[in-house]
């Protein structure tokens, strides 16, 4: 059975957790593009992404991130590194994009807990190490990501 994480207590440094893969389509660059009016032609134009260095249309890095931090939350109620009594989003540093993400391309999250930092009797930070890899198992992106989240009530 999968750990269930309601509080911070219940988070020890070193957890690991994986999330299911998602494929990401046309669809999800043309959406993404036009809900953020990023239309760079990199992701666009299939004329002037093939005169690119990458050969082709890539995904939006956004996106790709967007996406890739949100998979953890399939893992389900009982698994997913988000516990029951997350309060706010702390932040995130070190974003890094290292491979280009391509239509067809599947992602998955892989997350590592690296810190629990105690802020006071009711709550704390859990700060967690995200890696987006591909079907390939290339990185195309890195960050920490930082929760703040609330204790066992005593």
């Amino acid at each position: 059975m999968a750990t269930e994480y309601l509080y911070l207590d219940d988070y020890k440094v070193g957890d690991r957790m994986v999330s299911p893969a998602r494929t990401i389509t046309e669809s999800d660059i043309v959406n993404f593009a036009a809900l953020t009016g990023d239309w760079h032609p990199l992701h666009t134009d299939v004329e002037y992404a093939a005169r690119t260095p990458f050969k082709g249309r890539i995904a939006h890095g956004m996106l790709v991130l967007s996406i890739g931090l949100s998979l953890p939350f399939r893992l389900g109620q009982y698994s997913s590194y988000l516990p029951k009594s997350f309060i706010a989003f702390y932040g995130m540093e070190g974003v890094r994009f290292t491979a280009p993400t391509r239509i067809g391309d599947t992602i998955r999250c892989e997350v590592e807990v690296i810190e629990i930092t105690d802020k006071g009797k009711d709550a704390g930070v859990l700060t967690v190490r995200n890696r987006i890899v591909n079907q390939k198992d290339e990185t195309a992106a890195t960050f920490v990501m930082k929760l703040f989240c609330g204790k066992r009530p005593a």
